[in-house]
């Protein structure tokens, strides 16, 4: 028996589609601060072009993430979502860095890693620059952390970057890519 690999429907269904639409311009209308100048009804408008970016918010919105639009890209065109849960997104915490730190643990391997969950779920991992960013809207990871984006020659030596809010600043730190906590996770960011 051959074993096919499993797709992904990057679709969701007109309901779906309705009930995360609202979530989101709830979210939206709740925080008016991280987007002034920005309009609901140009931003829901995307969506009719680019439904997959609605599946991956609602997986953002699934996992804990709490996305919400936090600028606009004006050569582009296009909106940036953050997550942005107080904490990093419960279900997306316990995860190593990468695939390859996952494999390389020989014992207690973690079920996940950030970077293979944040590419099925169709977003990137924050940079630091767009940590700090987010920082700036409020404070968040204030008990948690979040793995984010790591240079590659960090990577290469074995390490991965994450970061986190405490004593009034944002703090970007190193771990070994294949460590794994019950309070770090990662957060997304969504181009739409």
């Amino acid at each position: 028996m051959i074993n096919l690999p499993i797709t992904v429907t990057m679709k969701l269904t007109t309901k779906e589609q309705a009930a995360i639409l609202e979530v989101l311009k709830t979210r939206f209308n709740q925080n008016m601060n991280r987007h002034k100048g920005l309009e609901w009804n140009a931003i829901e408008n995307k969506f009719n072009y680019n439904p997959e970016k609605l599946w991956s918010l609602n997986e953002m919105e699934k996992t804990g993430g709490e996305p919400d639009v936090v600028d606009f890209d004006v050569e582009s065109g296009a909106y940036i979502f953050f997550d942005c849960s107080a904490e990093s997104p419960a279900g997306r915490r316990s995860a190593c860095y990468d695939q390859e730190a996952l494999e390389s643990r020989k014992k207690f391997k973690p079920k996940h890693n950030a970077c293979s969950m944040a590419l099925g779920m169709g977003v990137d991992l924050m940079t630091e620059e767009d940590y700090r960013k987010l920082q700036k809207l409020g404070k968040f990871d204030t008990k948690t952390s979040s793995w984010i984006q790591t240079p590659s020659d960090i990577r290469q030596l074995g390490g991965a970057l994450f970061a986190d809010y405490r004593y009034g600043h944002v703090f970007v730190y190193h771990n070994g890519a294949d460590s794994y906590y019950a309070a770090r996770g990662f957060r997304g960011r969504l181009r739409a």
